[in-house]
């Protein structure tokens, strides 16, 4: 790897162990094994870096995610069995990358002054929700404009809900039964 790759992995490496605001440029060049003219030299700056770093991160997460999904629940489980699976799953890959979803809320809390982490995560959106909608009812969410828009952004809430709560105390989070069981009752009062 070249230098400009050894910055990179070390910025994702700092992401993971430090998070997104306690991570210093020196800390990057201990990690990478590099030097700090080499941050400015091939990103322009610690900030530009970093956003790089959160970017792919969480573009790797998304695969590992959508790959771990689709293996949670086959296609032929029953709606909320497979609802509960993959709830179940996401919980467990919650645990190996903590520190990557603490700084997305980090940067929630500071998308003003980061516009291009913002045009990222706005350009990003339909294509996340479609792929919720894809895991979660076993159909191209792509291909069903009505789904993306409806099932997309509710999979989208309840993700960022749950990873919420789980940032906030793993203890008493949510499990996926409970999820799925709260989804039972809340479906059995709109039939009564």
């Amino acid at each position: 790897m070249g230098h400009r790759e050894d910055l990179l992995a070390g910025a994702k490496r700092c992401l993971y162990e430090k998070g997104y605001a306690r991570t210093t440029a020196r800390d990057i060049v201990a990690a990478s094994g590099t030097n700090l003219g080499s941050i400015g030299y091939h990103y322009g700056s610690k900030d530009a870096l970093m956003h790089q770093a959160l970017l792919e991160s969480m573009a790797q997460w998304g695969d590992e995610l959508t790959a771990a999904l689709t293996d949670a629940a086959g296609a032929d489980t029953l709606p909320m069995d497979r609802f509960e699976a993959i709830w179940g799953r996401v919980i467990e890959l919650m645990e190996s990358h903590r520190m990557m979803w603490t700084a997305n809320f980090e940067i929630l809390a500071n998308l003003d002054e980061m516009s291009e982490i913002r045009k990222a995560l706005v350009a990003s959106q339909h294509q996340a929700r479609a792929g919720l909608v894809t895991i979660f009812l076993g159909v191209d969410g792509d291909a069903n404009e009505h789904l993306a828009r409806t099932v997309g952004p509710l999979c989208q809430a309840l993700l960022l809900g749950v990873v919420g709560q789980w940032i906030l105390d793993p203890t008493n989070a949510p499990t996926g039964g409970e999820l799925a069981e709260g989804m039972r009752v809340l479906m059995a009062a709109e039939r009564a």
